[in-house]
């Protein structure tokens, strides 16, 4: 961390390995509740263009911490994969591409976010984790959100109930994906 980013974001990086630490005994509930809450607390929100100078740049969990920014993609990244360290099983959590209303009005304009979902059972209905809004809301509490598509690092799938099955090809065909999983796979992740 201080080779690629110097001393200053040993503190957030102290913090987040404690963090991990003291939540691989808890239940699952606790730890989406502290991994939602450490990262919308740590990292500041910022477009790509600012953190990374390009406009669309997946960071790892290190990255963002180590820049101590990111944009929703990356405040779900570092959620899902620090979920995964804590012993979380990979088929409970989707990260869920959406279109976000903007506006209260029907009709209002939408843009394009990503969330975390964390599903007990194959067949219940999604928790989301998002850096919007800091509480975790049932996905039936977030009309704000329409699901685009989900995925995981099993693969890609059409909708986002908790029980279907990845399309054939994986992941292959979300490409900056991909190039995430190589990265955090060099930085330990698995």
């Amino acid at each position: 961390m201080t080779q690629r980013w110097g001393n200053a974001p040993t503190a957030k990086f102290n913090a987040w390995r404690a963090v991990v630490q003291a939540s691989i005994a808890a239940s699952d509930a606790e730890r989406i509740k502290r991994m939602n809450s450490f990262f919308n607390q740590q990292l500041q929100f910022a477009e790509d263009g600012v953190v990374w100078s390009q406009p669309d740049y997946w960071a790892t969990p290190m990255e963002s911490i180590g820049r101590g920014a990111g944009d929703c993609e990356d405040f779900s990244i570092a959620k899902y994969f620090t979920l995964l360290q804590t012993g979380l099983a990979p088929d409970k959590l989707r990260l869920i591409y959406v279109r976000a209303k903007t506006g209260g009005a029907e009709g209002a304009p939408t843009q394009a976010h990503m969330v975390l979902a964390y599903y007990a059972q194959p067949d219940a209905e999604p928790l989301i984790m998002d850096n919007l809004i800091p509480d975790i809301r049932p996905a039936s509490r977030r009309p704000d959100l329409v699901p685009v598509f989900s995925f995981n690092s099993a693969g890609v799938f059409a909708g986002i109930a908790g029980g279907g099955s990845a399309a054939a090809g994986g992941t292959g065909r979300l490409s900056r994906w991909e190039d995430l999983l190589q990265r955090a796979r060099a930085e330990g992740f698995e």
